[in-house]
């Protein structure tokens, strides 16, 4: 059993920053890659940024640099530092991880449940 858990989201006002956190935990034998997606009312999910096992980087154009995705694997935790923070950022934010159980087992993703941020003017 796998468990992908976000946390760090809340209340913040405009111009303000917030720093996103996702676990995963349970058996599993490595992880690919990892990823921060939101979904902002009225619209799909989208992709925010990509972290790969070799800390390759990939961003949404709207981030313009104001997010940093990072991760840790020791922990098996993926980050994402949001800065100037504007109210267009309001929504879910959802972690992937994509994950493989066994060592011959095809590579699977794996999402959490979300975390709300919503940014006030």
């Amino acid at each position: 059993q796998v468990h992908v858990v976000e946390s760090g989201g809340g209340l913040v006002q405009a111009g303000g920053s917030l720093r996103l956190s996702c676990a995963a935990s349970g058996r599993f034998f490595s992880i690919n890659s990892m990823g921060w997606y939101r979904q902002t009312p009225g619209n799909q999910r989208e992709l925010v940024a990509l972290i790969s096992s070799g800390e390759r980087t990939n961003y949404a154009d709207f981030v313009k640099g104001q997010f940093t995705i990072s991760r840790d694997n020791t922990k098996n935790t993926v980050y994402l530092q949001m800065n100037s923070l504007e109210p267009e950022d309001t929504g879910v934010y959802y972690c992937k991880v994509q994950l493989r159980t066994t060592a011959w087992a095809a590579s699977l993703d794996y999402w959490g449940q979300g975390t709300q941020v919503t940014v006030s003017s």
